[in-house]
């Protein structure tokens, strides 16, 4: 079982400057769904309300197989971001939200925990996060334990300046095994610095591996024994909204169905070869949402039909 630990909230989008449509979000939650869509177990920690926002998450997790944790449901209102999407489709956004979700813990065998974004940093709600974070490295299940995996996904509106920021997530990126992060969110927390010199400095930290994701330009990945880059999938951009959290998706199920997640120690398992295949279909579960508005990550079928 794969347990996401994140916000969820509703994206307001302005379609062709029209008026907003509310479409379900919050990067854990898309990743979670992604996970869900792509057959993989998957139980989402989180916190919404009784609202119409928040009735609008619940159908759209359940239709995608994610189960919600108890606990997650409250009685404020649902967080919403409102997405701006410029002439090439890129996606930007604005935040309306309370992060302070109970802790709940998993009740059962959890081979990764996976969380980022909003989430890990946003007070009260980060310090839950930090300490569940802290407590999955001791989590043990067979014969493994259970993986980390985090994507900072910097928020620069709620997360204050870069260097307090970059102190934060690196003190995250030392607990994870699974790193993914963009290269947007690289030069924000290190401007100065070459991405690859960044993900070198984090693998160093302690992760088995470290993905960077270039948009068009494709995906770095890094493990202990070598770096691979990997091209882009191509496809007919309609906007990025959604995108890195489908890459996040479609990662993790490609380690969670080669047995590398929930393993002692994963870094033994990796090897270049292996990170190319992961990365590849990663990119390709990351176009397929390119290719359709908002975040509406493709099934395993979709997956499937798409692969080379």
């Amino acid at each position: 079982m794969i347990t996401v630990v994140g916000e969820a909230l509703v994206d307001l989008v302005r379609p062709d400057g029209g008026p907003p449509v509310a479409r379900p979000g919050g990067s854990p939650a898309n990743v979670a769904v992604g996970l869900g869509r792509l057959g993989a177990p998957v139980q989402l920690v989180t916190a919404f309300g009784r609202d119409a926002h928040g009735a609008l998450l619940a159908e759209h997790l359940a239709a995608s197989s994610v189960t919600v944790l108890p606990g997650s449901v409250h009685d404020g209102p649902t967080g919403v971001a409102r997405a701006r999407v410029d002439d090439c489709g890129v996606a930007s956004y604005d935040f309306d939200i309370t992060w302070d979700p109970d802790g709940t813990l998993p009740t059962t065998d959890c081979t990764c925990l996976h969380t980022g974004s909003i989430a890990a940093t946003l007070a009260p709600g980060a310090a839950v996060v930090r300490s569940l974070v802290e407590r999955a490295r001791e989590w043990k299940w067979g014969q493994g334990r259970t993986s980390v995996s985090y994507d900072p996904n910097c928020r620069p509106s709620l997360m204050g300046d870069p260097a307090s920021a970059r102190t934060r997530i690196e003190s995250l990126v030392a607990l994870a095994d699974i790193v993914k992060v963009s290269a947007e969110d690289l030069a924000w927390l290190h401007p100065s610095r070459p991405f690859a010199d960044v993900a070198a400095d984090w693998l160093d930290f302690g992760p088995a591996m470290v993905v960077v994701t270039l948009g068009a330009k494709g995906s770095y990945g890094l493990c202990r024994t070598g770096a691979v880059s990997v091209p882009a999938t191509p496809i007919t951009l309609v906007d990025t909204v959604g995108a890195g959290d489908a890459y996040t998706s479609g990662m993790l199920d490609a380690l969670h169905r080669r047995g590398i997640l929930g393993t002692h120690d994963p870094a033994t398992l990796l090897h270049p070869n292996l990170l190319t295949q992961v990365l590849a279909e990663a990119s390709l579960t990351s176009a397929l949402t390119c290719a359709r508005p908002g975040a509406d990550p493709p099934t395993a079928t979709d997956v499937a039909a798409h692969r080379p």
